[in-house]
């Protein structure tokens, strides 16, 4: 008997934190009438990840098999990759190490994905758990943070619009992904000394991009838990930075290459028009943690072509883009 759906945790020495995933996955409901299982991959840890996965196994001998690998290339866009080459089931959950899903989030998941039949991903409805208050007007800032609430009811992500769900709580279809998905990407994520992200952005793009469809899902819920330091500026201001950093390549996923030097210049001119508006409104220099974020991003923005090229990144192995996004003005305003 095949298994119907693997849940996957990516986890880089997680070992304090996918625990309390791991005791969450114990506790699911509704799963009699599908196989499914979990793989843990463990994202190049120095800790004892390997040695508190294999303490869970024998509980779980009886729910859903507990497997694990090893993934060393860092980064969790190389993590989810080999997950993907690891399973044999047709749809993956992925689950971060902070990320408890609620007690029906693995058979509200199944059920979704057997009701669309051309899903190539699903997001989850994601609610945050801070560890302390976070900031005046941080709301501004939360859908970057993978939190994701856009309402009680499923919403299909449309093609002419640059939204996408984060990873966090991403259900896949696995044909989807490895027919459409580059085996080497141009982003990584995050790693010790690197703050650029957007690799799931990037995936999902090109999963979107051959028409499969991707749909946010209120019924999957899971709760981020989000620790004391990802609140503070010294986290907030260079991870924004990194977003800014990484959009020339989720951005020109769905352009033409012949297409893309014009579509650079029209992006780099909007995001100029955004900066200057940031400037007159909060100044140069803002006592403001949310507004000096929220310019990072735009720098970030501006610098993004010229860093992903002086760094090498624009130089990686990447598909022949044949289509562009249905409405090109919407795109480059986003």
């Amino acid at each position: 008997m095949g298994v119907d759906l693997t849940v996957v945790i990516c986890t880089y020495n997680g070992g304090n934190r996918f625990p309390q995933v791991l005791d969450a996955l114990l506790s699911q409901v509704n799963t009699q009438e599908f196989s499914w299982e979990i793989l843990l991959v463990d994202n190049n840890s120095t800790d004892n990840t390997a040695e508190i996965v294999k303490g869970y196994q024998k509980q779980f001998e009886k729910i859903a098999p507990l497997q694990y690998c090893f993934e060393p290339a860092q980064g969790a866009a190389h993590a989810r990759h080999r997950a993907v080459t690891e399973v044999n089931s047709p749809f993956i959950g992925f689950l971060d190490d902070d990320n408890i899903p609620a007690k029906n989030w693995v058979s509200a998941a199944y059920k979704f994905a057997q009701e669309n039949p051309k899903l190539g991903a699903c997001g989850s409805f994601i609610s945050p758990e801070f560890e302390s208050d976070p900031p005046p007007n941080f709301k501004r800032l939360m859908p970057f943070l993978a939190i994701t609430q856009r309402g009680s009811k499923p919403l299909l992500y449309r093609r002419d619009k640059n939204l996408l769900p984060p990873s966090a709580g991403l259900v896949v279809r696995t044909q989807a992904w490895r027919e459409s998905v580059p085996k080497q990407c141009i982003l990584s994520g995050r790693t010790p000394g690197s703050m650029l992200t957007g690799e799931d952005i990037e995936a999902l793009s090109y999963i979107q991009l051959q028409d499969w469809e991707v749909w946010y899902n209120p019924a999957m819920k899971i709760v981020h838990k989000i620790p004391r330091h990802r609140l503070e500026p010294e986290y907030l201001i260079p991870f924004f930075r990194g977003i800014g950093l990484s959009r020339y390549a989720t951005r020109m996923v769905r352009v033409k290459p012949i297409l893309r030097p014009g579509f650079t210049c029209g992006y780099f001119a909007n995001d100029l028009r955004k900066l200057i508006g940031h400037i007159w409104r909060y100044g140069i220099q803002t006592p403001d943690a949310i507004a000096t974020c929220e310019r990072e991003l735009l720098i970030g923005s501006l610098n993004s072509f010229f860093y992903l090229w002086r760094h090498g990144y624009l130089k990686q192995d990447r598909k022949n883009i044949n289509s562009l996004p249905e409405n090109v003005e919407t795109a480059i305003n986003q």
